[in-house]
């Protein structure tokens, strides 16, 4: 497995691997720049196929971390971490422990949060093996982020409706929600109270009836929820389900969702534009997160974060507006908005909050 040759390898700054033979722990660091502080990113444990894809996805992600806090105003870099194995078989105290240990090998240059296979309570473990840990706060949720993510989506669901169809509420407006998990579910109650009509589906059953019973969300087969006739379709599971098999067949207008890297390639952008499909870059609405771990880590209060938070806003808005005045896909924007701040930043022009 070569990691100087992955097509997702992109100057990154540090790639660590670690495997524990007691705990069961296999398990990858990347960090792929730091010009704005150390790399800071979700702990995501999943049951990778192969190596090489559990390489490619935290070489990805990383990098969209990197991108997410720029566009956020964070003095954070972008890291991501994985562990190979299923989070409902696998999992262990022992394990979560170890990979504890395994981050605060890096000595700081990687700060760890939830992800997908992973919360708060996991969290909490590795906090006991290392001070690099992130989103552990007593708060309303107990330092969950994923209301604050769910949050951003719905933000940016609202500016790509306003941009596209010129409404100031989502009233009677449908959206398809694929995933119902833990960003799923407060985004669908999000949408719920904005009048939305809201369909979901969800390949474990429990989040799907938890959100069908609280929430009156519509049930969909999991198969069809990314062709559903929609005015919104909001990719909130895992990555790469915008492909060239699947974006011919989409029928919404417009697309949000909390998921991370849900292009499988850049020239998904493309087609996505080609097709008149409005699409919002994913590290950019999904961000609410990450500055929540942020206020956490420097102890602001409420009302700071939400205002934070409501800035996504502006820089859709932003991009949306590029978008439209050059005729190119809003994933290049994004990340091209992304790197004029980076470089502001390194070169000492304008501090990073201004630029936001």
């Amino acid at each position: 497995m070569s990691v100087f040759s992955s097509p997702a390898f992109d100057n990154h700054e540090l790639v660590s691997f670690h495997s524990d033979r007691s705990s069961g722990l296999r398990a990858i660091i990347a960090v792929h720049n730091t010009s704005l502080g150390p790399g800071v990113g979700g702990c995501r444990m999943f049951p990778y196929p192969g190596d090489a894809d559990a390489l490619h996805d935290v070489l990805r992600l990383s990098r969209g971390m990197t991108y997410k806090s720029a566009l956020a105003g964070l003095p954070m870099g972008g890291g991501k971490s994985v562990i190979i194995g299923d989070p409902h078989k696998q999992k262990t105290r022992h394990l979560m422990e170890t990979m504890g240990d395994f981050v605060n090998s890096q000595g700081g240059r990687y700060v760890a949060a939830e992800d997908s296979g992973t919360g708060v309570d996991d969290m909490r473990i590795m906090g006991e093996r290392t001070g690099y840990v992130s989103g552990l706060d007593d708060n309303e949720y107990g330092g969950d982020p994923s209301p604050s993510t769910a949050l951003g989506v719905y933000l940016g669901i609202r500016t790509a409706a306003k941009h596209r169809l010129g409404v100031d509420t989502l009233q009677g407006l449908s959206v398809a929600i694929q995933g119902l998990g833990h960003v799923g579910y407060y985004l669908a109650r999000y949408l719920v109270a904005d009048g939305a009509i809201v369909w979901g589906a969800d390949v474990n059953r429990l989040n799907l009836d938890r959100a069908v019973k609280e929430l009156g969300v519509r049930a969909v087969d999991p198969d069809e929820i990314l062709t559903m006739e929609v005015d919104i379709l909001a990719p909130c599971a895992m990555g790469a389900v915008l492909n060239d098999v699947s974006i011919p067949n989409i029928r919404a207008g417009i697309i949000a969702g909390a998921a991370n890297n849900q292009l499988a390639s850049f020239d998904d952008g493309t087609n996505l534009e080609g097709r008149g499909i409005l699409y919002c870059p994913d590290f950019l609405i999904n961000a609410g997160g990450i500055i929540d771990v942020h206020h956490q880590r420097i102890g602001s209060g409420n009302t700071e974060k939400r205002e934070h938070i409501e800035r996504i806003e502006t820089t859709l808005a932003e991009v949306l507006r590029r978008a439209d005045e050059s005729h190119r896909q809003t994933q290049a924007i994004a990340e091209e908005l992304a790197e004029e701040y980076l470089h502001r930043v390194s070169e000492r022009v304008v501090p990073l909050r201004e630029a936001c």
